[in-house]
């Protein structure tokens, strides 16, 4: 999610750097940098029809109106739930929600939980 963020910033940083950064200590493995860079290339490959699948979902809400952790944390879920597919769709929305508690505002758990779910429920991916 962080990676996502800071890409929407036009940010080039690496794991290493995002990890510093962030203060998360420890050297990131190999498997941990592949897996992140894999979301944040399928993010940018599939970029358009993610957002719009968040849209059709975020009802009363622009994509470009969000605010920003919340749309990081929405389009690596969306990846995940619609072109990743490798976790249950439970298990992505409640790992969405658990990073909205920890990093978003009052009501971005809710916000993320109400959108994903639409969007599992919706057949949406």
């Amino acid at each position: 999610m962080k990676m996502a963020y800071e890409k929407l910033f036009d940010c080039e940083d690496t794991y290493a750097t995002v990890q510093e950064i962030s203060g998360m200590e420890g050297e990131p493995g190999q498997e941990d940098i592949e897996f992140a860079n894999g979301i944040l290339d399928g993010i940018n490959e599939h970029a358009e029809e993610i957002d719009a699948i968040i849209a059709s979902a975020s009802k009363g809400w622009a994509v470009g109106r969000m605010p920003k952790v919340d749309l990081s944390i929405l389009r690596v879920a969306v990846f995940e739930l619609a072109f990743d597919k490798k976790a249950p769709k439970k298990v992505i929305i409640n790992e969405a929600v658990r990073i909205a508690t920890k990093y978003g505002g009052d009501d971005s758990p809710k916000f993320i939980n109400g959108v994903l779910g639409s969007i599992a429920n919706n057949g949406e991916n």
